[in-house]
């Protein structure tokens, strides 16, 4: 995964905290990030869902499984 430069700004008292723990603040940005992305496309799939949610047509009996189940 190619990765590209993002200013952070932190506290200089977490920053300090940060490197006294030996914390490795790209990487827990990086995962604050990524669990921050996840949880939005999960809150906009549900609120896309609540607005359009799905329902049964004529066709429906002749829908796939997406799966072996």
């Amino acid at each position: 995964m190619a990765s590209g430069r993002t200013t952070v700004s932190l506290g200089e008292d977490l920053a300090r905290r940060a490197r006294r723990l030996g914390i490795n603040v790209s990487a827990a940005a990086r995962q604050g990030v990524l669990d921050a992305v996840k949880e939005a496309m999960a809150r906009s799939d549900r609120e896309a869902y609540r607005r359009h949610p799905e329902r049964p047509t004529e066709r429906w009996d002749e829908v796939e499984a997406w799966s072996d189940e």
